[in-house]
């Protein structure tokens, strides 16, 4: 056959890609003491740098934004220097990484954040699921709602944090609004339930998101950003009741930004787990008509159906979590139709290297 339209090269924002194939940003919860990236994980992202294009896993912003153990953080020197070996050792295998930038905001957990503190929200609304703590999993708390002289500081979060992945030599920025996270809980309206011009209608629920984007473009320039969501995922207790509305609205006012790409999360995925599609979510077909720049796609994609919604024009990019995460060579596997590592989920969010930096790559040499 042609050579598949994956491995093709492109143009994403900013950068050349030698390939469509994007490693998805993946929590695995091995950051070091302080939240700072160690030595492994900059082995772990140069093994994938043969990617188009690495999408770090979610850095938060700020201490009170953490949502699981041991994830990085982009608010302390500290942690710059360890992402500066992440970047180095992706750079230096000529690979690409933009960082995720991300507040859980609910979702956090009064265990993992300072004494006395409990996650903050856009409402009082305690999310309906679990957290994952490092004494197991336990019921969510009841969030503080942000006071409306609080939100400006969430902007400068994300800013600095971008200014700060600047300095951590990273190629760009991924602003996470999914997954039910604090901006994907500002845009949706089961979560947001606030009276003032953040609350209410879909272009006050969706200020914040767009503040941040504009404030994070200043940093970085239009062709050195991203965004992602997840419109039709119910993962940490989310549900619109008109998501049709909210994220038409949402896609076409971030036109006005000239980001690199949108990544859409299709509806068949609900976290890390696959479901059946019902064909009534919206997907990345969906955004085609309203989001004039590059799309990628994320969602359980095979090598045949990553294929295929570019061959259809539906997204110009894929992304893959699980197949990259256990295939750190995964484009040259696919030039190959080789065969793949299974993954082993016991380990996705364990520590040490089992299931992080020893899956195999292939001992052929060439193509």
């Amino acid at each position: 056959m042609n050579k598949l339209k994956l491995l093709s090269p492109a143009i994403l924002g900013d950068l050349e890609l030698p390939n469509r194939t994007i490693m998805a940003p993946l929590t695995r919860c091995r950051a070091g003491d302080g939240y700072i990236p160690q030595p492994m994980n900059a082995v772990y992202y140069a093994q994938r740098s043969s990617a188009g294009l690495i999408i770090s896993e979610a850095t938060q912003v700020a201490r009170n934004g953490i949502g699981y153990p041991n994830t990085p953080g982009i608010y302390t020197p500290e942690q710059i220097e360890g992402w500066k070996q992440v970047t180095d050792a992706v750079h230096d295998r000529d690979g690409r990484i933009f960082i995720q930038l991300w507040h859980a905001g609910r979702v956090a957990h009064p265990s993992l954040l300072p004494a006395d503190e409990v996650p903050i929200a856009p409402s009082a609304i305690a999310a309906n699921c679990l957290a994952d703590t490092a004494e197991g999993q336990q019921p969510h708390v009841t969030p503080r709602a942000l006071a409306l002289a609080e939100i400006p500081g969430i902007v400068e979060q994300f800013w600095q944090g971008a200014k700060n992945a600047i300095a951590a030599g990273f190629d760009g920025v991924e602003i996470h609004s999914a997954n039910g996270y604090l901006l994907d809980q500002f845009l949706q309206d089961n979560s947001n339930q606030r009276l003032d011009s953040y609350g209410g209608s879909i272009q006050n629920r969706a200020r914040l998101l767009l503040e941040v984007m504009q404030a994070v473009v200043e940093v970085w320039g239009q062709g050195k950003v991203g965004v992602r969501l997840s419109p039709s995922s119910y993962f940490n207790d989310m549900k619109d009741s008109n998501p049709t509305a909210t994220f038409s609205y949402v896609a076409d006012a971030l036109n006005q930004f000239g980001l690199a790409y949108l990544h859409v999360i299709e509806p068949r995925i609900q976290g890390n787990v696959t479901i059946a599609d019902d064909g009534l979510g919206l997907g990345v077909s969906f955004f085609r008509k309203l989001f004039k720049g590059a799309i990628i796609a994320a969602g359980g994609y095979s090598r045949e159906t990553g294929e295929a919604v570019l061959q259809k024009n539906h997204a110009d990019f894929v992304a893959y979590g699980r197949l990259f995460l256990a295939n750190p060579d995964l484009p040259k596997r696919f030039a190959l139709n080789a065969p793949l590592n299974r993954y082993d989920r016991a380990t996705f969010y364990s520590s040490g290297e089992r299931g992080y930096t020893d899956y195999p790559s292939l001992d052929l040499i060439h193509y």
